[in-house]
């Protein structure tokens, strides 16, 4: 049978396939979406500035410094809930470990704030006389700059979570075993800084600070420049974490987590992409501790407690995992609840909590914000 040349084809046949209509794509954020972030970061940069310090402190009006440290503190922890939400909702990789990233930050930062308390004095630290100890350990080379103490801020638990991730991602280890060792992690790496002899200061840990970058630490003007900076950085860690997880790294991880075996035969390796995220996300929390330790006031191996960590996966499950947005909201909510549920009620806390995240698990499996997605849904 003799072939068909294409000027032999019929009148009626196209002359190419037709092409794909792709859709369009979506707006980073929302025109609503926009406005109240907006509103929000200068809620925080302009109207708490002025409320705590321009109004006087016998007005009805007065934002007194104790809530404007609480609030600070609490964004800490909404960093740390959405550094926590990249891995888990975007990637499928729950950690139980997240707390080490934190305390290792605001270790960081404790070592610079140490130093500056005994500049003047020439002294070591008095853990370290206690140690009879003549010089500071090598490790604590440079902390008496600022820069290279936030630099170690970031680096340390990146390099942490760099090696501690290559050896699992490639080993394969996932689900419940790799949440096991991250959690077995933290609780080895407390009971060394629990040790004196470690140079972090033992039980008590690093505390005692009296001044960040030349400034006195504990003032109205410290507290609220504070808070500002960690409002900035959160809102800044929130539009890159947005900016990441639509972007084609993005899509590539929620592949992995819904489908790693396909991504694999698509021509990726999931261990790169999953280990770059977990070492952003280890950094992004070594920041977060950076900003806490000041605001707080101390730093010791508490904060590296199985528990806190455990604690950051419920946030992030009470508001919604996968989100960006519903993290932050479970980590203001939860903190802002056992803060005045501490003082009111402290026996029936964690009754509280775990009451609530049972609840959320069973009928909002998709957290808080889940919620309101579904009743937007519902009214079209």
């Amino acid at each position: 049978m003799a072939a068909i040349t294409p000027n032999e084809l019929p009148l009626s046949a196209p002359a190419r396939a037709p092409r794909a209509q792709l859709q369009s794509p979506t707006a980073f954020l929302p025109l609503w979406g926009w406005g109240v972030f907006i509103a929000l970061l200068l809620g925080a940069c302009v109207v708490v500035p002025l409320l705590a310090l321009a109004v006087p402190q016998g007005s009805a009006w007065h934002l007194s410094p104790y809530w404007v440290g609480l609030a600070g503190k609490i964004l800490c922890y909404a960093m740390v809930a959405l550094a926590m939400d990249l891995v888990w909702g975007y990637a499928g990789i729950l950690s139980l470990g997240h707390g080490l990233f934190f305390a290792l930050g605001g270790y960081a930062m404790g070592m610079y704030l140490n130093r500056a308390m005994t500049a003047a004095s020439g002294n070591l630290p008095d853990f370290m006389q206690f140690m009879q100890w003549t010089q500071y350990p090598w490790y604590w080379a440079g902390t008496q700059h600022f820069a290279w103490a936030m630099f170690l801020a970031v680096a340390a638990p990146g390099l942490l979570a760099f090696v501690f991730g290559f050896f699992a991602f490639r080993s394969r280890i996932k689900g419940v075993y790799f949440s096991i060792i991250t959690q077995a992690l933290t609780y080895a790496a407390m009971l060394l800084f629990f040790r004196n002899e470690t140079g972090f200061g033992g039980n008590n840990g690093l505390t005692d600070f009296k001044t960040l970058l030349g400034f006195p630490m504990g003032t109205a003007g410290m507290t609220v420049a504070l808070f500002v900076v960690s409002s900035v950085v959160l809102a800044a860690m929130f539009l890159f974490a947005r900016w990441l997880v639509r972007s084609k790294f993005g899509r590539v991880l929620t592949a992995i987590r819904d489908a790693e075996s396909r991504v694999m035969f698509c021509g990726y390796n999931p261990l790169w992409f999953k280990l770059a995220v977990w070492t952003i996300s280890a950094m992004m929390c070594g920041i977060a501790g950076a900003l806490y330790a000041p605001q707080v006031g101390i730093i010791n191996p508490s904060e590296m407690s199985p528990a806190n960590s455990i604690e950051i996966a419920i946030w992030a499950a009470i508001g919604g995992r996968g989100t960006l947005v519903g993290p932050i909201v479970g980590a203001v909510l939860v903190n802002g609840a056992k803060s005045v549920l501490t003082v009111s009620f402290p026996q029936f806390w964690l009754y509280v909590l775990g009451g609530l995240f049972i609840v959320v698990t069973l009928f909002a499996p998709y957290g808080l914000v889940g919620l309101v997605r579904q009743w937007r849904m519902r009214r079209g």
